[in-house]
This record gives C-alpha cells, structure tokens and sequence, in this order.
C-alpha cells in the first residue's frame, strides 16, 4: 500500500494506537498524516517521533506541533473505550480489511469508524446523493433508485442526510439491498436525530453499516461534510445525482466521483425548477442522463453486464408494497407480455385506474413498456412483432 510505511512485525493494538496519536492531533489531516507517515517510515515511527523531528517536516507548523504534543495515551485509551462501549470498530489504513476502493487515494482516510460490517459484496456499490431540500419527485425517485439498485445487488451508499439519502438509504433496504450511510460526524452523535431508528435498523438487521473518519465525539459542523464526500464517491463505481441545486453539496461529490475515475449518472429534473438546476447541469456538462437501471447497468462495464445477466431470472419476482390495483396487473403479466388492451380485458379494470397503476408499476421497476403499448414483468422478453 502506497504510504503505509513500514508495519511488520508490529501488533495491530500498536498500530492503531500511533495511528491515533496522529489522528487526534488537531491540525493533522489525511494529507499531513500521510506525509508524516512517509517522512518517518512508517506510523510507529512518526507517532514516536519528537517535537524536532516533526518540525522539519513540510507543512508541520507551530500548531500542528502543539496538537502533536497534546495528544496523551489516556486520550488515546478514551477514545478506544468510547468506540468499543458503542459498538464502533477502528481500521487503519494498514488494516487488511480497509476498503480496497480508497486505497490508493493521495488523501485516503488514515482511520475509518464502523459501526456495522464491510461485507465483499460492497465492493459493487452506488452512491445516491442529493439536496437535503428536496422535491416530492426527488423523494420518489431516490426511493425507487434506492430499491432498483438494492435488488440488482448493488450496495446504495449515501450520506445519511435529510431528504434524497434518507430516501435512497430506506428504498434500498425495503428492498431486502445493503446500504452505507458515510457520515459527515462522529458515530457518538446522530446528525440527524431523526434518523437515529434508521441508522440502528441498517446496522442490527446486518443490512449495511454507519461509516466516519472523524473521532468518535466530532460534532456536527458544516466543512466536515464537502470532505467526507470524498469517502461516498470513493467506496462507489459511480454517483448517482437525483435532485441538486446549483449550489449543492451533492455536486462536491459529483466531482469528486469524476477526479476518482468513477461515473457520474444524474436524473434529469424540471427546467425551471432551482432544485433540479445542478442535476441538469451535469447532464449538460457530460454526465450520463439515467431514468432508468439499465441506464446506469449499461455504463458499469463488466460489473453491469453480470449484474444484469443476473437479474432477468429473478426479474419476476415483485417489490413489496403493490397496491391491489398493481398486484392484479403484474399478475396478469406473469405469463408473459401483454398490450394495454388485454390487460384491461383480463383484468377488467378501468382504463384511468390502470393506467395510472401501470405508470406506477414502471418506475417501480417490476414492469417494462415496450413499442406498441405492450407491458412485460422485467426479466420477460419483449413480445415478438
């Protein structure tokens, strides 16, 4: 690993303790962590290093020095029983089970916080991010973004904010997915409190896990945010857009996802609404436009094409939730293809209800429509001409 310095022979208690010395100095951030990493060889070696010895580093001033020599082994020892006593583990960066995906990032977190397990299928993930000032459309779509992605076996990965994450965060796991909340706080607080039942289903249900790089008792202040998004786009293949105004702290992680390499997908919204207005300007600046998941599937490479191999077999099985209306159409479906026509006829409902009811089951993503007006379960082959 690129910076770990140099750890054999170590105990992993005396990693995670110089790792710490380090991480709780005020001044030291990832990029200063690292380079005294790198300046020392290693993170034993500069967390024992002196006042003279860091000094000469390049960017440890004054301040740093003091935040350095503040640190003492009963802060260190508090902040390890404060994580232990709320369930929270600490990986290092030298630990084999940190996130692949960050290790390689010039500013990769030194120390992540977990509450909840890293599981390898997280590895296959997508951020969804958005406004916490959102639209009722933006709430749908990020629901239902959330649950195509979850049942396609996709980790949702969000912020765990008001608004589009919370959104994202419950539809994937009403869809029986994984989900990662990457918090912009330390796992002692609960920002926001009104998501505190949620944040505690994700982790006892073993649904997913609640992430931070910040010590357990960091509040919740406005810059932690735009630097955490960094960690959202850097666990994912790609960042999902579903509502963002020009000015969004979602954008942030837009760009972040494109520096990183990672595709940027954005939900088309409103012309004239201010809330959609960053949305549709990444579309305009070369984002990917999705209103569907065959839209973001298609531009995940392999990993799209397996996942979409996957799931056309179990493309019949339905989302929970249906209402009457839309259980008796899917099920007219369940044989095979129909036209608005037969439906109608099978089903002997209204033409207004149904359709309504069919819109629904589309963006849903139980149904597709084919030319002609002809509706399939998903994971059914279009009818023939």
């Amino acid at each position: 690993m690129t910076g770990a310095g140099h750890t054999d022979g170590m105990s992993d208690d005396s990693v995670l303790r110089a790792a710490l010395r380090l991480h709780l100095s005020a001044g030291v951030g990832p990029l200063t962590f690292w380079k005294l990493v790198e300046a020392f060889g290693g993170v034993v070696e500069a967390a024992s290093a002196g006042p003279g010895q860091w000094g000469r580093v390049s960017g440890v001033g004054p301040k740093t020095l003091e935040g350095l020599l503040a640190v003492t082994e009963e802060a260190i020892q508090e902040e390890l029983d404060l994580a232990a006593g709320q369930g929270v583990r600490i990986i290092t960066a030298f630990d084999a089970s940190y996130p692949a995906p960050l290790i390689n990032f010039p500013d990769r977190p030194p120390l992540l916080y977990v509450r909840g397990r890293f599981e390898r299928s997280d590895a296959v993930a997508l951020a969804v991010v958005g406004s916490r000032r959102c639209t009722h459309y933006g709430l749908e779509q990020a629901h239902r973004f959330g649950g195509l992605l979850g049942r396609a076996g996709l980790t949702v990965i969000s912020g765990g904010a008001r608004g589009i994450d919370t959104a994202a965060h419950r539809g994937a796991m009403e869809a029986g997915g994984r989900t990662i909340a990457v918090m912009g706080c330390g796992l002692s607080q609960t920002y926001p409190s009104e998501n505190a039942e949620l944040f505690e289903r994700i982790v006892a249900d073993g649904r997913g896990l609640l992430v931070s790089e910040l010590p357990m008792r960091t509040a919740v202040l406005g810059g932690n945010f735009p630097t955490r998004n960094r960690i959202i786009s850097g666990l994912s293949l790609g960042v999902l857009v579903v509502e963002a105004a020009r000015k969004s702290g979602s954008l942030i992680t837009a760009r972040e996802a494109a520096e990183q390499g990672r595709e940027v997908f954005a939900l088309p919204g409103r012309v004239d609404s201010p809330l959609s207005s960053g949305a549709n300007q990444l579309i305009r600046d070369g984002a990917i436009l999705v209103q569907d998941l065959d839209d973001i599937l298609e531009h995940l490479g392999e990993v799209g094409a397996k996942l979409s191999a996957e799931e056309s077999p179990a493309g019949t099985a339905l989302p929970t939730g249906l209402t009457p209306t839309e259980q008796a159409l899917a099920g007219a479906l369940a044989d095979g293809p129909l036209s608005l026509d037969e439906l109608l006829r099978r089903t002997k409902l209204d033409s207004g209800p149904a359709m309504a009811a069919m819109t629904m089951l589309v963006l849903k993503g139980a149904v597709a429509q084919h030319p002609g007006n002809v509706f399939a379960r998903k994971g059914q082959a279009p009818a023939k001409a």
